[in-house]
């Protein structure tokens, strides 16, 4: 599994002109599940979303989670994380989940944050999103868990 981490100030995502899922300050996560990925991959990538300590403590240094300082977290799918550039100038993406095992993790994803963590909003799976982010910091830190 693939994450790219943003902790932001504030963060939406659109489709159609629609929002369709916000946040204040928090965390805006892009993930990409991969063929191998399965429940153990998620619950995993889950849990280090929420304990990481990405977020300042009152002497400025990132000692607080997401959890700590109930920020909340959208999370939208991005297969592109999967991109492979080795070869020519067009990326492949042959490194990400197929679209049905890649929509059933993102769903899992969901469905675990949710159970864990009490603001969580998301984008739509293979829509054409927009994503709007005011980064804080900035601090973006990626995720690859196998």
């Amino acid at each position: 599994m693939i994450g790219l981490i943003q902790r932001v100030a504030q963060a939406r995502v659109e489709v159609a002109g629609e929002v369709v899922g916000a946040i204040g300050a928090g965390l805006l996560v892009l993930v990409c599940g991969e063929p191998a990925d399965g429940e153990a991959q998620v619950e995993k990538f889950v849990a280090k979303l929420l304990k990481l300590r990405i977020f300042s403590d009152a002497a400025g240094k990132m000692n607080h989670s997401v959890q700590d300082v109930a920020g909340g977290l959208l999370i939208v799918s991005q297969f592109t994380l999967a991109a492979d550039l080795r070869s020519g100038n067009r990326p492949g993406f042959s490194a990400a989940a197929p679209p049905d095992q890649g929509r059933a993790l993102y769903a899992a994803v969901l469905a675990s944050a949710r159970r864990q963590h009490p603001v969580v909003e998301a984008g739509i799976f293979g829509a054409d999103m927009q994503v709007h982010l005011v980064n804080d910091g900035p601090v973006t830190i990626p995720m690859t868990l196998r």
